[in-house]
Parts: structure tokens; sequence; C-alpha cells
């Protein structure tokens, strides 16, 4: 049965706006066509290793490069209902990841008896953590929890500047995010005794692709642990996609030709056969499915037949589809390729 709730109107008209304005910009080629010219054309899932399901819009924050749109004024949050969906799918589909994004997932008050229910059934959960909200009322155990259940952090932090960081997330945004780092550091989380991971992942504060990840990777570590005492495992660099503000930025400075060019240009077809779509089902907070979070923001479900709400999830026909692309695709294959892990090549 598949709950009644819908997008407003307004909300599917933006979505159209924002392809459309992205489509219209005079240096966008189709992105089919250049998986035709590859011979990568359709584009296909091989399998699903990873359900991402997005639990709700609500956050503490309301950074300017956010694809959600998330903030604090946001109401949208998953209900208990479409979570025992999730759990229903991880176990018939032998998913043995789950990855938890908002928003600020740990503001979802179904968050903790899905991460329990989720570990009990051995599967691997990530959290993707905003630090911040670590000294929100009510989460100042947060830490302790997620320690507790051997949940995997990647934690969001644009940059290792103060200034940078606070510019793209408000004021006193990057002194918070370092002394919850810390708090990280003290459960245990970074250490390699441990086994608690905990992974940083970055964006470009501008119109522009990331740097090396291994030489980004390299500076933080030295950086953050030196000025800070701050270890981390990994770095994650990903590439800003135009969508959501991120994309009204764009428009806003009349970046947005120019930077459609640079993602077109720097088209790879090796990163296409590693992005994350070809391995990950994502899932809204109302339970609708997507071939990726980014096609979730633009209202792209999955399509060629395929069924449109976790309630109706058919683990066969999932695993084998056909996946729904759009010119926004470029973000994830230019260069050395974008997901939600970091560069795929």
């Amino acid at each position: 049965m598949i709950d009644k709730n819908t997008d407003t109107e307004l909300q599917l008209d933006q979505r159209d706006l924002d392809q459309r304005d992205i489509e219209s910009s005079p240096e966008m080629r189709d992105f089919d066509d250049m998986l035709k010219e590859s011979s990568l054309f359709p584009l296909k899932a091989n399998g699903i290793n990873v359900l991402q399901i997005n639990v709700g819009f609500k956050c503490n924050q309301a950074c300017k490069h956010c694809h959600v749109s998330a903030g604090p004024s946001r109401s949208e949050q998953m209900s208990r209902r479409t979570f025992e969906h999730c759990l229903r799918v991880l176990r018939e589909g032998k998913i043995p990841t789950v990855d938890i994004t908002g928003g600020a997932p740990e503001l979802n008050p179904h968050f903790r008896w899905f991460v329990k229910e989720a570990r009990d059934m051995g599967i691997d959960v990530i959290n993707r953590c905003n630090l911040t909200v670590v000294f929100e009322p009510g989460q100042e155990d947060t830490i302790e929890f997620l320690a507790g259940h051997k949940v995997s952090v990647i934690a969001s932090l644009p940059a290792i500047s103060a200034s940078q960081t606070d510019a793209q997330r408000g004021k006193s945004t990057f002194g918070n995010s370092i002394e919850a780092l810390k708090l990280f550091n003290q459960a245990g989380y970074g250490l390699p005794e441990t086994g608690l991971e905990i992974n940083l992942v970055t964006n470009p504060v501008g119109a522009f692709m990331p740097a090396s990840q291994a030489t980004l990777e390299d500076y933080w570590k030295r950086v953050l642990g030196k000025k800070y005492g701050i270890k981390f495992n990994h770095l994650f660099t990903i590439t800003n996609m135009p969508v959501g503000r991120f994309l009204n930025w764009l428009k806003s400075k009349n970046l947005l030709d120019e930077y459609m060019k640079k993602l077109t240009e720097q088209f790879n077809p090796k990163a296409v056969s590693a992005v994350m779509c070809k391995s990950t089902l994502s899932i809204d907070w109302q339970g609708y499915m997507y071939d990726c979070d980014f096609n979730q923001m633009l209202g792209l479900r999955v399509d060629h037949g395929m069924p449109v709400h976790i309630s109706e999830f058919d683990n066969e026909k999932l695993n084998q589809r056909e996946i729904v692309t759009k010119v926004h695709c470029f973000g994830c294959t230019a260069g050395n390729g974008s997901s939600c892990g970091g560069e795929v090549v």
C-alpha cells in the first residue's frame, strides 16, 4: 500500500524548472548521446549493494550548497511505516549496507530504532552526519549511540578553513565541527584499533571541480592532525551537482553555462562504469525509489517499467533496471568521477 503523501505541485514545478534550466544551457550536450558514443548506453544496474535512504529534510543547518535544500524549517520526515518497508527490503533483498542521509538523519524520531533493527540484522550502517547536530538538544549521547552500534560515520566538512566553512554553513560552524570531530575521536572513531570508521566528505566552495582526492586527504590529515589533533580514516571529494541550492547559486552568479561546460568537457567513460547508481538504490522520505540521491532531488523516480514505491519492491527487476539519466549526470562522470563515496576512478 503506497502512502498517500505526495509532493506539492510547487515542488514538482520547481524540479521541472531546474531540469529545464540545465538542459537549456548552450554548452550542454545530451548525456545519453555521450553514453552511446562510448558504447555505454543504456546504463544499467548490476545489483543493489547499498540501500540509501533519505529520512527527511529537517536539519539544524541550511548550507548554501545543499542539493536537497534541507534546513530547520523543513518538516518532511520518514514515517515508522516506511522505515519498516526499508527493513523488509534489506532482509529480502539481502542488501549488505544501508546508507542513512537527510537533512540531519539523527533528527528523525525513528532514527535510533531503525539503526538498532538494521544492526541486529547484521546490516552495515552508514550515517551521514553534519557534525554540529551532536550539539542539538536531545543529541548529547548521539556519538555514544553510534559508537555503541558500530555505525560508520561520513561527516561533511566543506573546508579546513573557518572562513570558507562558515561562509557556506553559517557562523561558528567550523569551530563547532572541529569540537564534534574531537568528541568522535574521544569515542574511538578514526583510531585503527577500534574499528570505528569516520570519513570526511568535502565539496568545492565554488563553481569548480574538486582537487585530487588522494592529495587532499594527505593534506587534510596533516593540517587537522597538527592544528587540532584530529584523526579520520579517509577524505571523500564530491563534485557539486547542479541541483537545489547550488543550482540557484550558479544561476544567481551567471555561472551555470560555464559550470556545465566544465562538466561536459571532462566527461570520462571510465567513471561511468563505477557510478554509484549501478549498485545503489535511493529511497525518499515517502518511500519512493530512485536510481540515486540526485535523481531523487529532481523527482526522477525509477522508470522503464519498474515499481516506483518501496512497498512494491521487486528485487529481481530492480537489480537489473535501466537507470534514468539526464544532463545532471555529467556531474558524476566528469574527471575522476564523483559519488557519495568520493572519486570513482
